[in-house]
This record gives C-alpha cells, structure tokens and sequence, in this order.
C-alpha cells in the first residue's frame, strides 16, 4: 500500500470504506508530516491539531455503520488544508495580516461548513498573501511559504509557491494535506497550482458562498478547491459548492456530479484558441506545451477553433483598478474599534491611523491607496467607472466566443515558479504574473489549471481550462483529457515520506 500521505483523496476514500486504514490513521500521518515538514515549508500558519483529531474519530464513527446504514460523505476522514482566509468557528483566522492576528470567529464559513457537513477533517489554516494581495506568497504577515519545487540547476534556490492561496498549494504538493481550499480573485488558485504541479479550480461566480470568506475584491472573490488530480477537485468542488442565502451573490443553481464529468471525454467538443493569449515575449517552452495540449484534445476527438477575445489586453489594467477600489471599501473595517489588533491613539482618529499602519503590510497598503484614490472625487468616473465599462466589454468577449466553442485552452501562467527575491523590487512585474488568469475573474467564468508538463529546470507548467458559465462539468471532461494526456507524475523534492 502507498504511503497514507501519498494517496489521492479518491484513493483514500477507498481505502477507508474498506477498513484498509482509519480516518484516525490518516490524519496522524499527516499531522507528523507537518510536524517535520511545516518548519522549513511555512505552510501553516495555525495547525488544529486537537480538533482534526476530534473530526477523524467522529469520521471514523461514521464509517463504522455497518450494512443497510447510510453511506458515509465523499469526505468522510479526508484531512485537508483550510486557506487562512476562510472564518472557521473557534480557531484563529488571520488573513495572513497583523491586524487579523487574534481574531477567532465565533462562526463557520458555509465552505468549510459544507466541508464539516461532509466528514472532512480540518488540518489547520494555511499561509497566504496578506488580504490574498499578491501572487508570490511573500506579503503575508507571518513570513514567506516555501514551494517544494527545486530547480535541477540550482537547488539551493528557495522558489515561491505562487500568491495568494500559496499556502494551500505548497501543503498539497508537499504531501502535508490531501487537498485544500484557496481563494481566486485574478488567479490566486490557478496561478500557484501551475507553480506547485497541482490542478487548481476557480468555479463560476456565484457557485461557492463567499459568506465567511474574509473579503479582498467581493465581485472578483472565487472561493475553490487544490488537489492532486482532477478527480480530487472535482470530489472537493461538489462539497463546498451549493446555493447560500447568507450570500447574496450566490446562485439558486443545483450542484452537478462533477466527479462524474471527468469521465465524460471530449470528443465532439469544440476547444478555442484565443489569439490574445499568444503575447510578445511568451517563453518557447510554454508557447510548445499550450501547442502540446492542443494537440492532445485533438488525439481525443476535440476540434480546436481560433477565436478572438479582444479586449483581453484590458485586462490587468481594468483589474487593478476594480480589485483595489473594492478592497480600500473592505479594508475599511479595519479600524481597531470592532475586532482585531487595536494600538492606542490620543483619539479615535489617532487610533484608526495607528492601528491601520502598524496592521496593514506595504502591499495592502498600497493598494487601498490605489482604490482610494481612484474611487475620489474627480477621478471615479475616468478610472472606476471606466474600468466597469471595460469589464463588460470582457465579459462580452467570452460570451461571443462561447457562442462558437465549448471552452478555451490557455497556458496558466507567463513562467514556473521563481525565487524568493526575483521580482520582488517590481510591482508591475509581479502584478503581470495574473496576466493568464486575471479575464477569467473579470468574466466571472469557470476555469481550472492542470499540471501538464515541466520547464528545462524541472519546474511544472500548467495549461488553463476555461468553460462557460456554470458549466464546470466541460471544464472538469476537458482537464481530465489534459490530465490523461500528459500523465504529469513529476514530484516535488520535498514531501511526506509517510
């Protein structure tokens, strides 16, 4: 038998069905795996040690019912990684931030809950970008996450897992967790599961309740699912998804059996090639690899079509007006008064100031300059509104090109994985990481990244699946199709051994 660390959340709901090994059994190893590993990988910023032990014994209690009892959830006993900007009743939830740092919600998210509602066990919360701002995992509070990628030409280097669900990425493709929650606001889960060798799932607006999800940019925000496979997610993705009336931007729309879509196939189906994606300067081994998938979808019965998103140079500009003027109205609770960190001032206004300052990291900061600055007098109209304008011409890019093909194939992200410290002196330069995937969150359409391929140093690559709207099921056949064709087993150089 694998090491337990190392089995597929599918493979491991096997597993415990058949009494091969207890939820107890599972979540022990994975906990030691932690224990040895999260020093180095920073993964973790709070590990549930008690209550996972706790969630596996009620999970192995309902195992326990014999014939003709009811069949246990999909994730009963399965432990997984909770990004650490999901509220989770009774434990710390930091946002990554200082002025988050005591704060324990008296509630559950309805993700989690869903989570909970299906037997899963909770792990702990992950590392993350500080308010899920940035693409590297290095702006959070708590220091930096490791990816347990190495270059083969220079393994000394410390890469990035990728921003700002880097945590989550880094715990799965580590071993340290089965799967993971993360959070998609220009590509937050697509864009670290590119650089950690994951599939990473931003489901359709609307399909995953934001209630209890710490806020960055509210219309962008996509709660999601990491995994090891497509499967994995798909299994995830049934669980945290459903309707919410807590959340008003969640869909009255019923949950289809995504695991079952993975086997559809793709034949038939018509995949676009938007001629937008082929940018200047675009790596040849990630032009090669996008040319590769391509290939691959037509082998299994795909007809690939070119099609036209135009106003996709629009959008990392239109994106970092929308995500930070969002985020400056957010933020705006953060004043020391109601919960969180709090500095003494001379009076309330002192306070405010303090607080936020000492609170809020450089890059948090500047981007609510950034938002506050463009929704001011004089300026909301030629920059916020202006960029709502152009996000609806976006939307309508996708649409028409929907009309014509069933999803898109792209690459996911301009590079692999890069060091700690490379682009750290360039803001631009990181904001262009999202490049890939900041249109799909515009558009508020589904889209997945699968690993599909390694870069000249042994780093993985991800391709990126988009779909129409609430049509998860075409982007769950299409990934498999990809997943299938590459056969991707390449591993991290640090993991669980078991």
């Amino acid at each position: 038998m694998s090491a337990l660390t190392d089995l597929t959340i599918a493979e491991a709901r096997d597993g415990l069905r058949a009494k091969r090994f207890s939820a107890v059994d599972l979540t022990m190893a994975h906990l030691h795996a932690i224990e040895a590993l999260n020093p180095r990988l920073n993964a973790y910023i709070t590990v549930s040690h008690s209550q996972a032990l706790d969630q596996a014994r009620a999970a192995d209690a309902r195992l326990a019912v014999g014939p003709g009892g009811q069949a246990p959830a999909d994730l009963t006993g399965i432990p997984l990684a909770i990004k650490d900007l999901f509220c989770t009743q009774g434990v710390r939830t930091t946002a990554g931030s200082k002025i988050l740092g005591p704060f324990v919600p008296p509630y559950e998210s309805t993700v989690t809950a869903n989570l909970l509602r299906d037997g899963a066990v909770l792990l702990g919360k992950t590392n993350m970008d500080e308010f899920a701002m940035g693409s590297s995992n290095m702006t959070s509070a708590y220091g930096p996450v490791e990816n347990p990628w190495k270059r083969k030409q220079d393994n000394t280097a410390v890469l990035v897992p990728g921003g700002s669900s880097g945590g989550s990425a880094s715990s799965v493709a580590a071993r340290i967790a089965m799967g993971a929650t993360g959070t998609d606001t220009g590509g937050s889960i697509r864009q670290p599961a590119s650089f950690c060798g994951l599939v990473g799932v931003k489901p359709t607006y609307g399909r995953c309740s934001r209630w209890g999800v710490v806020a960055f940019a509210s219309s962008l925000d996509h709660p999601g699912p990491f995994a090891r496979t497509v499967r994995d997610s798909a299994i995830l993705l049934r669980s945290m998804a459903g309707h919410d009336p807590k959340d008003s931007t969640s869909a009255p729309v019923p949950v289809p059996d995504f695991e079952a879509a993975c086997a559809r196939g793709v034949k038939g189906l018509r995949i676009g090639v938007p001629k937008e994606y082929r940018s200047d300067g675009m790596p040849a081994e990630i032009e090669a690899l996008w040319q590769q998938g391509l290939d691959w979808l037509r082998a299994a019965g795909a007809e690939t079509v070119d099609v036209s998103l135009p106003h996709t140079k629009y959008g990392l500009g239109t994106y970092y007006i929308v995500a930070p003027a969002e985020a400056s109205s957010n933020l705006a609770r953060y004043d020391g008064v109601r919960f969180g960190m709090r500095e003494d001032g001379s009076d309330l206004r002192d306070q405010y100031e303090r607080t936020r300052a000492a609170g809020f990291g450089p890059e948090v900061r500047r981007r609510v300059l950034i938002g506050t600055y463009v929704l001011s007098a004089g300026y909301y109209d030629a920059y916020y509104i202006r960029a709502q304008k152009i996000r609806q011409l976006i939307l309508r890019d996708f649409t028409e090109a929907f009309a014509k093909v069933d999803a898109l194939l792209t690459p996911t992200a301009p590079s692999a994985a890069f060091a700690q410290g490379e682009n750290m002196d360039d803001p631009i330069k990181m904001y262009l990481n999202d490049v890939f995937t900041v249109p799909a969150n515009l558009a508020g359409v589904p889209a997945a990244s699968v690993p599909a391929g390694l870069d000249a140093n042994g780093l993985p690559l991800g391709l990126q699946i988009i779909g129409k709207p609430f049509d998860e099921e075409t982007v769950f056949a299409v990934s498999a199709a990809v997943e299938q064709a590459a056969g991707f087993n390449a591993l991290p150089a640090i993991r669980a051994e078991g």
